[in-house]
């Protein structure tokens, strides 16, 4: 592995709104090439190239060169440690909502 290689965590990767944006747009394609995802933001390819990096470094993008072009797919697995730490919240505001809702029943009868 590069010794210049950096692991990135998933939450600081998802952190920016652009890096989710790109997320989303590669979630809804097979694989996307470099300038297609520039044109989906008001900065230039070096920007984007920046974010689709970090997003690299956590593994959430793969990346493939055809020809001259590089084509960017998603690799949503890592995604699963957010879903995780979400459904432990998930439960806590579900018991919390259910607490609430018998508590207004109670005051109802």
């Amino acid at each position: 592995m590069n010794e210049n290689y950096q692991s990135r965590d998933v939450f600081n990767a998802i952190a920016d709104p652009t890096r989710r944006q790109l997320i989303h747009l590669l979630a809804e394609a097979d694989e996307l090439p470099l300038h297609e995802l520039t044109a989906q933001f008001p900065m230039g390819r070096t920007a984007v190239s920046k974010h689709l990096t970090i997003l690299k470094e956590a593994d959430l993008v793969h990346d493939r060169k055809v020809g001259r072009e590089t084509r960017f797919r998603l690799n949503a697995s890592p995604l699963r440690e957010v879903q995780d730490w979400v459904a432990f919240y998930n439960k806590y505001w579900s018991s919390n909502i259910l607490r609430l809702s018998q508590l207004l029943e109670e005051e109802d009868e």
